[in-house]
């Protein structure tokens, strides 16, 4: 045991109150922490946002890209002899006639076209 002197009892009263701030420091530590933890993961979950629609635009030129590549690769020659031959052809006229065909038939055997 130490013998008293004056200043045995500062150095006590120190130790103490050093004591008593880790403890009061403890709370705020905690909480300090949980902040940081959250805010790290905010970041990090906004740049993970971003990443995701950039990769998104990418995705969506590319594709925009390839639809205008598939446009402009029909060969529109080919495609001006098609039309050329289907209006040369009088579809709708045929198409007429066979609507026609349907109806005279309807009206005169209508339980042997239905069933």
């Amino acid at each position: 045991m130490t013998l008293p002197t004056p200043v045995n009892s500062q150095i006590t009263d120190a130790v103490t109150q050093a004591n008593v701030n880790v403890l009061a420091d403890a709370p705020a530590m905690a909480l300090s922490n949980l902040y940081q933890i959250v805010s790290s993961s905010l970041g990090l979950s906004l740049q993970n946002a971003t990443s995701a629609q950039q990769q998104s635009n990418i995705v969506h030129q590319a594709s925009t890209t390839q639809g205008v590549n598939l446009i402009y690769a029909v060969d529109t020659e080919a495609v001006a002899d098609g039309t050329e031959k289907i209006s040369r052809a009088d579809i709708p006229s045929d198409m007429l006639d066979v609507l026609g065909v349907v109806k005279s038939l309807n009206r005169k055997q209508p339980s042997s076209i239905v069933g």
